[in-house]
């Protein structure tokens, strides 16, 4: 379970920290879930974050899998809400849609635009830190209306004017008169 931390200051974006919670070393389940609720605990803590935004769980096929993925998402939701962090939670397609302007994205696509916008290296080491920023990153931009814009890139099937149209009535702030 990755993590990543950015720190929003006027229009500059910048990492502030990410990593990944190795829960290899528990092997019981819910020993598991007390980690990453006391990990949680303590990043929100720690950066007192005005949002805490997660990857939607997606569906597999493994019943077990998609069992323990929610849990270990409702007990991060839970650690987070219970220091006052609000919560907001995206699909993985929206994420990489608002990151690169295509839903359908792969991972190195996805992590080639973190390194652009967010000026960083990745080693591969932190695929799951990644995916972590890019929610951020994409919590962002949805907080800020700028994927409206990306959208418009994105080759979607309505005419243009009717996604200016959209674009004006979402960002009345952004038009001058």
């Amino acid at each position: 379970m990755g993590y990543g931390i950015i720190t929003i200051d006027g229009k500059k974006i910048s990492l502030t920290e990410m990593g990944v919670l190795h829960l290899s070393k528990h092997k019981d389940h819910g020993k598991r879930l007390h980690f990453i609720f006391e990990k949680v605990s303590a990043l929100v803590q720690m950066h007192q974050p005005a949002a805490v935004a997660l990857e939607a769980p997606f569906f597999g096929k493994n019943v077990q899998s998609m069992l323990k993925l929610g849990r270990a998402q409702g007990v991060a939701i839970a650690a987070a809400m219970a220091h006052g962090s609000p919560t907001t939670e995206y699909a993985p397609r929206k994420v990489k849609q608002s990151i690169t302007g295509n839903g359908n994205a792969s991972k190195e696509q996805v992590v080639k635009m973190l390194e652009s916008i967010l000026g960083f290296k990745n080693d591969g080491k932190f695929l799951d830190a990644t995916d972590a920023l890019a929610v951020a990153l994409c919590h962002h931009y949805e907080d800020t209306g700028l994927p409206q814009t990306r959208k418009a890139t994105s080759g979607s099937s309505k005419k243009s004017s009717d996604t200016w149209a959209r674009f004006v009535e979402e960002n009345p702030h952004k038009i001058k008169k």
